[in-house]
């Protein structure tokens, strides 16, 4: 899809490797961290903001490409306005490119290695914040959600706010990653599974599922979260998802 299409190279990007692997940041990112954090109370606290968000969404790229290097698949990362892309192939013309045919479980452990890689880096912030001495809890968010935070107590203002962003970065963006709304990390999983249980139908039930989930979480973005991004960004999927299906006839479940 368009909306999440690889960015042309501009002479602004930020280029280097890691682990081996290419990685490219589009000038934009930048611009769209800044505007996330924009509510933030002082310049300190967007600082960690901006930070916290691209160590973050590496992290959760780096999971997609690492798990593509465990099945002889190269890749390439590039961080643009709408977050991370962990793309197959060499960033190069005329580079390496393994041609690799992966079986759907393969797809399926690729997508979800994304998440998991921020869930991880969450639980080790949790570990060293224990380790040093600090209290980890459980918080509700609306009163209903449980929600692990952590802080040092009579420790670094700076130290705690930090531990809270990454927490609430990996954590909830991990999990609303995982919603079934294609293309995200959720929506790639639902397609595949349902394309094994049912091969005619699969996609066209991937594309409904991910039009009702992508307006839910809009309409949640909106109202619980008040974050207008949130509401445009999954509204803007789940009207992709629905072009797609009328592209393939419409039609029901």
């Amino acid at each position: 899809m368009a909306l999440f299409a690889v960015p042309p190279p501009t002479r602004y990007d930020l280029n280097f490797m890691l682990l081996g692997i290419p990685v490219r940041v589009h000038p934009l990112f930048w611009l769209i961290a800044l505007l996330l954090g924009a509510t933030a109370s002082s310049l300190i606290d967007l600082l960690i903001w901006v930070i916290a968000v691209f160590v973050s969404i590496l992290i959760h790229e780096m999971g997609h490409s690492l798990a593509m290097r465990r099945y002889g698949q190269d890749s390439y990362i590039v961080l643009h306005i709408l977050g991370g892309l962990a793309v197959p192939g060499s960033p190069r013309v005329g580079g390496r490119w393994n041609s690799v045919l992966l079986r759907p479980m393969q797809h399926v452990f690729i997508s979800l290695a994304g998440p998991l890689a921020g869930f991880l880096l969450a639980a080790l912030i949790l570990v060293l914040v224990a380790a040093s001495g600090g209290v980890v809890f459980v918080t509700y968010m609306f009163g209903v959600l449980p929600f692990p935070m952590a802080a040092i107590p009579n420790g670094d203002n700076v130290v705690n706010s930090a531990v809270g962003v990454f927490l609430w970065i990996n954590i909830l963006w991990g999990l609303i990653n995982l919603m079934p709304i294609y293309p995200l990390d959720g929506g790639q999983v639902a397609r595949q599974l349902l394309v094994q249980s049912n091969p005619s139908q699969g996609v066209r039930q991937s594309l409904w599922l991910s039009v009702i989930s992508g307006a839910l979480v809009a309409v949640i973005g909106a109202t619980m979260f008040g974050s207008m991004y949130m509401a445009l960004l999954f509204g803007i999927l789940a009207f992709q998802s629905y072009q797609a299906l009328q592209d393939r006839g419409g039609g029901v479940f």
